[in-house]
């Protein structure tokens, strides 16, 4: 059985009306090229320029002790010396604790209430850095919770 075409459907496909329709799309990708660089030559250079001044290395935030205390309250804060950190800023002063000819011990006490992920953080942070004499004078408090 022979399929119908209508005459619309043939001046469209301009193929022969026995066989399968096929759309020429060659001047489409040819007209489509052309627009493209059209549209590539006449976008403007750009003229202006922003000037940005890039922060550099912000000076530590607190002073680097023999001792230094690192504590993470329930709220997440972890403080270097009793001031507040983020882990940058740890990261930071770890670096320059462990850069010292001797170097600084680190006492890590989180609380036992803070969430497990920021203490892993923090100890990320601190080994990540190169710190190596790590002590956890506060263990004492975990007795409870185990």
């Amino acid at each position: 059985m022979r399929r119908r075409r209508s005459q619309f459907h043939r001046s469209i496909f301009r193929a022969d009306p026995n066989g399968d329709p096929d759309i020429n799309t060659t001047p489409l990708i040819d007209v489509m090229l052309v627009m493209l660089v059209m549209f590539i030559i006449t976008i403007p250079p750009p003229t202006h320029s922003v000037d940005i001044t890039l922060p550099g290395d912000p000076p530590p935030l607190t002073e680097v002790r023999d001792e230094n205390r690192v504590t993470i309250d329930t709220a997440d804060v972890i403080r270097w010396n009793g001031q507040p950190v983020d882990l940058a800023g740890l990261g930071q002063l770890v670096k320059i604790a462990a850069a010292r000819p001797e170097q600084a011990t680190l006492l890590f006490e989180p609380d036992a209430r803070a969430r497990y992920l920021r203490v892993d953080e923090a100890i990320g942070a601190i080994r990540r850095n190169g710190a190596t004499s790590l002590a956890f004078p506060g263990i004492h408090q975990y007795r409870g919770l185990i």
